[in-house]
């Protein structure tokens, strides 16, 4: 079996002064959130002297070359050096049956050559491969999951905060809202964000607005807000910005906001500590923030109404995607807005 790797150790491993020693002679580095897969191999290409990298490194595009190159590379000895560093990029996009000519070297590698082979935004491919590897018990594979859209907001922030800068939880909504799961994309920004505000400083709303170009007043976060309010004039005012700017939010993280938000009240109404760090602790919450808007919610929606809302997103979820129902989806969202808060909180309700 291989050696599964998380990104934290294997980063922290590769930024020692001596980690080109320690280091084992295969790493797989796959899967579909791309972002981390860069870091860790930009790490790679700095664990060698800038004296040694000259002759010992060697960087291949996958796509360019053909297997024996990848193989001959790496099964040359190093030049006056004890290792050479050999990163293989772009895995991805080979064909899985060329891949599987590198299934024979993973089973005997040179131990002179340290081999990276990156897959950047997918899951290695070949059956062979895969076998070699599975059988393989000193290559190290690190498998790069997407950060799932509940984690997502706690993800920026730990980024944030690890670059001195803190940042206000309706800015970090916004982000996340706007930009998705692609952290790649999310941590361009957030550092441009960052080299404009400098250290020290807080994102807030505003930063937000006006450096990424995320209206604040017409935003997923804002949407929610009015519907927790049962503000039903200010509901369908951002429905319509959002049809008039299709590209202001994805409708999936759209929906994904708002069911995630009726979940964790309809939660709130069946936990029996019902005090502020009882509620934190069944949401699953660093901070008291978002309680502030869950409490104005209850005060506004009961726990049946609360129920049906649910069965209402659910609903829209499936119209919005074509199943059902051939209908506009923002004539779906301006029904959506209406049906929730309007819910009369019937259990078994007739539409």
């Amino acid at each position: 079996m291989p050696v599964n790797a998380t990104f934290e150790t294997l980063k922290a491993q590769l930024e020692r002064p001596d980690a080109l020693a320690g280091l084992a002679n295969v790493y797989v580095l796959h899967g579909e959130e791309g972002y981390y897969i860069d870091e860790l191999v930009k790490a790679f290409e700095n664990v060698m002297s800038e004296a040694d990298r000259e002759f010992n490194q060697y960087v291949i595009y996958a796509t360019r070359v053909t297997p024996d190159v990848i193989l001959d590379t790496a099964r040359r000895l190093p030049m006056m050096s004890d290792r050479q560093l050999v990163i293989v990029k772009e895995a991805q996009s080979v064909r899985a049956d060329l891949l599987d000519r590198l299934a024979e070297y993973i089973l005997a590698p040179n131990p002179s050559t340290v081999l990276v082979i990156a897959s950047r935004g997918a899951k290695i491919k070949g059956t062979k491969l895969q076998s070699a590897l599975r059988k393989s018990k000193e290559t190290v594979v690190f498998t790069s999951a997407t950060v799932p859209e509940w984690k997502l907001q706690e993800t920026v922030k730990t980024h944030i905060n690890r670059l001195g800068v803190n940042v206000q939880p309706k800015a970090l909504a916004m982000l996340a809202d706007f930009i998705g799961t692609d952290l790649s994309r999310m941590y361009n920004e957030v550092d441009k964000l960052l080299g404009i505000l400098g250290p020290g400083a807080t994102v807030t709303p505003e930063a937000v607005e006006q450096h990424v170009g995320v209206s604040r007043s017409f935003n997923a976060y804002e949407f929610v807000d009015a519907l927790a309010n049962k503000d039903l004039a200010r509901s369908r005012r951002i429905a319509g910005y959002f049809r008039a700017n299709p590209k202001a939010v994805a409708p999936v993280m759209l929906t994904a906001a708002i069911f995630s938000f009726f979940c964790d009240l309809c939660v709130t109404y069946f936990v029996k500590d019902k005090t502020e760090r009882g509620l934190m602790e069944a949401l699953g919450l660093k901070s008291a923030y978002p309680l502030k808007r869950i409490n104005i919610a209850r005060t506004r929606y009961n726990a049946y109404q609360c129920i049906e809302v649910i069965r209402i997103i659910r609903k829209f979820d499936a119209e919005s995607k074509g199943i059902g129902s051939r209908r506009d989806l923002y004539d779906l969202l301006d029904e959506l807005v209406f049906r929730i808060i309007t819910a009369p909180g019937n259990l078994f309700p007739k539409y």
